[in-house]
């Protein structure tokens, strides 16, 4: 008797719990479905206090760029499009792009209606024997020519083989020239040496163009310019130029626009001529230049092979 009286206590607790756990549910269910969707607001509604969501605040440290926040845009091998502030005591370009042609394979550069550039070549021992003549009567009002270079290996100065052949035939030619070195300098001291050999070299001629200093990474092999410094490198440069001035002579700097804008001190050497390398129909470079060395397979009449072209948009000798 007392068993039975167990059992039905027990059963009548349990649906008392059923019954407040079905009470429960049905008080949920009302809240989410019936309440909810009432205090509900739709996304297109407007509100009297909307919320503020705030862009996080970057800071910069403004003094990397300059005051007039320019910034140049360029493309790396890695990154895509990059920026690159822009130095405001260096010379931006004047030439007006739009005033460069290209006719015949040849870039021409107008003022006015009226073409004011010359058509030149840059050539080494590596031309062969040229028919300079023939190169004159093509259109080439001037060369650069290959006085000599530093190996990249043992660093030895080293003259060309055919400076003095094409320094005599361009003269006698009537084209108007100027020499260039391709320096494997790592240290002050070295582009000093670089210098000298030139001047020693010129002592016989005349010029009328600069004498370049063409410092060059080597991209095929190790060399001694693996790990120049941005300001060694100024200085290799600032130590030939001046070297190259006091002789008398008028210093360029020749660079290819990538090196020139991730290597090259431009500050410390705005103040000398400037031969920009980028093969391109028109030049990205930001900052002002002399010659634009624009192509490296041209055809000449008179040269075997491929020959680098450039323009110069103010001519020297003039």
């Amino acid at each position: 008797m007392a068993d039975n009286k167990r059992r039905i206590k027990f059963k009548s607790i349990a649906i008392l719990e059923a019954v407040i756990i079905l009470l429960l549910f049905f008080a949920l269910i009302f809240t989410a479905f019936f309440k909810g969707k009432a205090d509900a607001v739709p996304a297109s509604a407007k509100s009297d206090k909307p919320q503020v969501r705030k862009r996080a605040v970057i800071e910069k440290e403004e003094a990397f760029y300059q005051f007039d926040g320019k910034k140049i845009l360029m493309h790396d091998n890695t990154y895509g499009e990059i920026f690159v502030p822009v130095y405001e005591d260096v010379p931006a370009c004047t030439v007006d792009l739009n005033n460069i042609t290209m006719r015949n394979g040849y870039a021409y550069y107008s003022e006015n209606g009226n073409i004011i550039s010359t058509t030149g070549v840059d050539v080494s021992e590596f031309q062969g024997d040229i028919d300079w003549t023939q190169v004159k009567q093509a259109g080439i009002d001037f060369a650069f020519i290959r006085i000599g270079y530093r190996t990249y290996g043992d660093g030895i100065v080293t003259y060309d083989n055919a400076f003095q052949r094409n320094i005599e035939g361009a003269q006698a030619a009537g084209l108007k020239w100027g020499p260039y070195f391709i320096s494997q300098a790592s240290t002050v001291d070295v582009p000093v040496d670089e210098a000298d050999a030139v001047i020693d070299a010129l002592a016989p001629y005349d010029i009328t163009y600069p004498v370049v200093y063409d410092w060059e990474l080597v991209y095929h092999d190790s060399a001694r310019t693996d790990d120049v410094s941005v300001e060694a490198l100024a200085d290799c440069c600032v130590a030939f130029c001046e070297r190259v001035k006091d002789s008398g002579y008028t210093p360029m700097i020749y660079q290819n626009t990538g090196t020139a804008m991730h290597k090259l001190d431009l500050p410390r050497v705005k103040d000398y001529d400037f031969w920009l390398a980028e093969y391109a129909e028109k030049p990205s470079f930001y900052y002002d230049f002399r010659i634009w060395q624009y192509s490296n397979t041209g055809r000449i009449p008179g040269i075997e092979g491929d020959v680098d072209l450039n323009i110069c948009f103010r001519p020297y000798g003039e």
